[in-house]
């Protein structure tokens, strides 16, 4: 029984709520920027919605889905009730106040800064205090999962961790330490300027600070959704997990290469030295090893599951996969979305072809198909897998949770390789207007319309998914049978020190992030002409 399910369902209900509005402003936003559209005659309108859009689908979204996954994966997998239900509520509380206290200034246009805080414009102070507020009310579940993974230890002797908590775990230590670098920059450089203690900012020492946490957040995003792949993939299709050493060793490694390669964000940053730009770009290219581990791992696992139905051949077995389980969809399409935005990915981290889609759609394009595209259509897949036992209902519609999940498929698909185009023919990111009777923008005009439509789908798959949940909320209770992650064609009875526990890991993610970051920080902190005038937002003087 999972004691916790209240508590799981907070999380999961506002963040998709959440949610459900930020797709609201991002095709709003699609839609005035295109030629459907008059020209908006407030900018700062279009840049608060991206701020919000932003700041709720980066921040405030992923991170409630990980920490109510996170409960429900301690409680499940170690067999215990949650230790400390009193502190993760807690902890849930802190981060709706935070959200809502970041909100209201955005909302007012006293915080169009962006996702990425952009300085040095500054915001209001409360903007800033709402995001911190997040991230410790997020610390609070990192906390609570090392306490619950320790009492869980103490019981069981040298037994290993069950690899769904292995990977949480993963996911918890990898975000308490990258947030540090945003928190960093708002603690030391955006606060004291909001405040109005100082009127200059270092615009150079904030980006770097910011990318600390910039790339390695997607990693933190990406965690409950390799996590889905090894532990709920296998057992929803009727198979097993082909290696639970290959999981181990993934969520292992995320921890190590997805720290320590920000800065191949500032690629154009004349701030940063090329030397460490190029050793980030080199740590780039290795966070694929985890990713291809991962791929071969659940490829196999597939495999397992259609031989055991009857599959034969080389490729025949393919045929034998259970196509009308939603989840088998689900994770087709997700690799797909992972292999077109990867690819996109080798092109951002390459110093040279970098140079050709800096700061244009392409980079929008490449991180929607990450994020929203294959990492969130397994956060659809987590809801749909988790609700009967969070909420009792008998059974969930499949005919129209395939539906939905092709929707967001199809959606995606119309709504970021358009971005891609455009961003090759050098359409900017971030503008709320273009004038598309220019001749060289017109013949960007169509993939911009293209979006919109592709986000338009986008917006139906999405109240179809809270609507789907919604009846399932409200349909006559049975009693579901006991929750199980999938298990391993070998189930391990031993394995590793190394690969039960972190301590090796952090050490390397430590250490490896203060090597790749430490010059660069302490040539701009001792830099004094680094240091810029501060532009406050939505102040009139």
């Amino acid at each position: 029984m999972l004691h916790s399910k209240k508590l799981v369902l907070a999380h999961f209900w506002v963040a998709f709520i959440a949610f459900a509005v930020a797709i609201l402003l991002g095709e709003w936003q699609m839609f005035v920027r295109s030629p459907l559209s008059q020209w908006v005659s407030n900018p700062e309108i279009y840049y608060r919605s991206v701020t919000a859009h932003g700041t709720v689908m980066g921040y405030v979204f992923p991170t409630l889905i990980a920490m109510g996954f996170g409960y429900a994966i301690s409680e499940i997998s170690l067999g215990q009730r949650l230790v400390g239900q009193r502190w993760a509520w807690g902890g849930f509380w802190l981060l709706i106040v935070g959200a809502l206290m970041a909100s209201a200034p955005v909302a007012a246009g006293r915080a169009s800064v962006l996702y990425t805080f952009y300085p040095p414009m500054i915001g209001s102070v409360f903007y800033y205090l709402g995001v911190v507020l997040v991230v410790v009310g997020s610390w609070v579940w990192v906390a609570l999962m090392s306490i619950n993974l320790w009492t869980w230890k103490k019981a069981n002797v040298g037994k290993p961790v069950p690899l769904a908590m292995f990977g949480n775990m993963a996911g918890a230590y990898l975000w308490a330490w990258t947030a540090v670098g945003a928190a960093s920059e708002i603690l030391f450089l955006i606060l004291p300027v909001a405040l109005g203690f100082k009127t200059t900012i270092d615009a150079g020492l904030s980006r770097v600070l910011f990318s600390w946490t910039l790339h390695a957040i997607v990693y933190f995003w990406l965690m409950p959704t390799y996590i889905a792949f090894y532990t709920l993939v296998p057992r929803a299709i009727g198979g097993r997990l082909y290696s639970d050493t290959m999981g181990r060793l993934a969520f292992a490694l995320f921890l190590v290469f997805s720290m320590p390669i920000g800065l191949h964000h500032l690629f154009a940053d004349p701030q940063v030295g090329a030397g460490f730009k190029f050793i980030h770009a080199v740590f780039t290219a290795m966070v694929s090893i985890p990713t291809f581990l991962t791929v071969f791992t659940i490829v196999a696992s597939v495999e397992i599951a259609a031989r055991l139905r009857g599959g034969k051949g080389a490729f025949g077995w393919v045929k034998a996969l259970p196509w009308g389980n939603p989840t088998m969809l689900a994770v087709a399409m997700s690799f797909i979305m992972l292999g077109f935005g990867g690819a996109g990915g080798l092109i951002n981290m390459s110093m040279q072809m970098n140079e050709t889609i800096h700061n244009t759609q392409w980079v929008t394009g490449h991180f929607h198909l990450i994020f929203a595209g294959a990492i969130v259509i397994m956060y659809f897949v987590i809801a749909y897998e988790l609700w009967p036992q969070l909420t009792q209902c008998a059974s969930m519609p499949h005919r129209l949770m395939r539906w939905q999940l092709c929707l967001w498929f199809v959606g995606m698909m119309i709504l970021t390789l358009p971005w891609h185009f455009v961003g090759l023919l050098g359409m900017p990111r971030r503008m709320s207007y273009y004038d598309y009777s220019h001749p060289d923008i017109q013949p960007q005009a169509w993939g911009v319309v293209a979006s919109v439509i592709g986000g338009a789908i986008l917006v139906v798959s999405a109240f179809l998914f809270i609507w789907i949940l919604a009846r399932a909320h409200l349909a006559p209770k049975a009693t579901p049978a006991p929750y199980r992650f999938a298990t391993a064609v070998h189930e391990p009875q031993h394995v590793p020190v190394a690969l039960n526990g972190f301590t090796l890991w952090i050490a390397l993610m430590i250490g490896l992030t203060v090597t790749n970051y430490g010059v660069p920080i302490y040539q701009l902190v001792t830099n004094p002409m680094s240091s810029v005038p501060a532009v406050p937002v939505g102040i009139t003087r």
